[in-house]
């Protein structure tokens, strides 16, 4: 499937904007990916100091680990705000503000002298921080269809998922000269530049034409809407359950790595960044050789198999099936079941937004809201049981794994013909 060209029934000069944002589409792919890959880095450069702070502010490790739940939950809840303000305002003006926000809030996390209070500006910083996730996928609706949008979202993915590997190794060289309130002033730093970039470099990519004029109440309509489409519905909650298998993994494994196999952080950091490698070069193989070729469908439905499968195989060794389970084929488990993240995720979020023209920003908003809601509550249950034992670990993630097969079977029917890779979007 080709592009599609510009709307007919757009004026020439919105046609125009849109095709030249297209021909610079380098430069939206790398600012895209930056704003994309905003959360990852303020999560995952934070976990391998996750001990240390639990030291340093004298506070158990379920009380810790809030710091990320809070952390999502922001993301979830700003993306209901952030969503529909960008399609009635366009994606600028929400974006820049919720930019400078995070700045302030990030800034204040590397200052917070209690664990109660870098909790409360966690949260802040993922309110903020939404505006970055859910506009970036707005954006790509704006530009592309069918296919292209989703080879678009798995090259998005080679760009944001960089993040997620130098993350953690960043994190790792930084507590090696400074404590963990210093991963908080180079988030900042990170903060302020992708703020200029954003300010200088990112167009409107939302014509006024296609903006929605109603206020609140039409934008819960819309919501209501999409939620109403069925085939919607379960890509959203295969995508989210499957996240949610994914921060599953990331919260816990900074304590099965480091406490429970007596790693260091460094070692932590190196076994992440593969895992993130692995993930990035399955999005590229999704993107470049299966789309086209292959049916989104299928390919969605093969990665979440692997799922399943990695977070039983997870499971089984980690409750002593097997005997005592070293690091190897623990760190082996993971890594398998984070690369097929790469072909779930780039196809839910293709396959839910073709279902919504002219409402991107809700559609985003919720796609974003369901998988940090997720990922928010599967956070806290990983560290249960405590530190001492990755079973609640692996558990999370075989019912999260099982619920997004389940939800994509039952809800998107996709050998039924529901959900088809369609020639465009329909709308909700």
């Amino acid at each position: 499937m080709t592009e599609p060209g510009p709307r007919t029934a757009e004026p020439v000069t919105d046609a125009g904007r849109i095709s030249a944002a297209r021909r610079t589409s380098l430069l939206v792919t790398l600012v895209l990916g930056g704003l994309s890959a905003l959360p990852p880095l303020s999560m995952d450069m934070y976990l391998p100091a996750l001990p240390e702070v639990t030291d340093s502010l004298r506070s158990p490790a379920a009380t810790v680990q809030l710091t990320l739940t809070a952390c999502l939950m922001g993301m979830a809840l700003g993306q209901l705000v952030v969503g529909p303000m960008s399609d009635k305002w366009g994606r600028r003006r929400p974006l820049l503000a919720g930019m400078v926000i995070y700045v302030l809030a990030t800034a204040v996390c590397a200052l917070a002298p209690t664990a109660e209070l870098l909790i409360a500006f966690r949260l802040i910083q993922g309110l903020a921080g939404a505006a970055g996730i859910v506009i970036a996928r707005a954006v790509v609706r704006d530009l592309y269809d069918g296919v292209a949008m989703a080879r678009f979202f798995s090259t998005l993915m080679l760009v944001s998922g960089v993040a997620p590997v130098i993350a953690p190794v960043i994190g790792g060289q930084v507590l090696r000269v400074t404590d963990w309130r210093g991963v908080f002033v180079v988030l900042t730093v990170v903060g302020v530049l992708l703020t200029l970039v954003v300010w200088r470099r990112l167009d409107e990519t939302l014509p006024p034409g296609r903006r929605q004029t109603g206020g609140l109440g039409e934008a819960l309509r819309t919501m209501r809407g999409l939620l109403a489409d069925r085939v919607f519905t379960g890509y959203m909650l295969a995508g989210g359950f499957a996240f949610a298998a994914l921060f599953a993994y990331i919260s816990a494994s900074p304590f099965v790595v480091q406490d429970i196999y007596g790693a260091s952080p460094q070692t932590f950091s190196l076994l992440f960044g593969v895992n993130s490698i692995g993930l990035v070069l399955v999005g590229q193989i999704n993107g470049k050789v299966l789309v086209g070729r292959v049916s989104l469908d299928k390919a969605l439905a093969a990665g979440l198999a692997v799922v399943v499968l990695a977070s039983v195989a997870l499971l089984l060794m980690t409750s002593g099936v097997f005997g005592k389970a070293g690091l190897l084929p623990i760190a082996t488990g993971l890594f398998v079941l984070m690369s097929a993240m790469g072909l779930t995720l780039p196809n839910t979020n293709a396959q839910a937004l073709m279902r919504s023209r002219d409402a991107a920003g809700s559609a985003s908003a919720l796609l974003g809201t369901s998988t940090f809601l997720l990922g928010a509550i599967a956070s806290p249950l990983v560290g249960i049981a405590g530190s001492q034992t990755a079973v609640p670990m692996a558990v999370v993630q075989v019912a999260c794994a099982f619920a997004a097969l389940g939800c994509f079977l039952g809800l998107c029917r996709p050998f039924a013909g529901g959900g088809r890779l369609r020639s465009g979007p329909s709308a909700p």
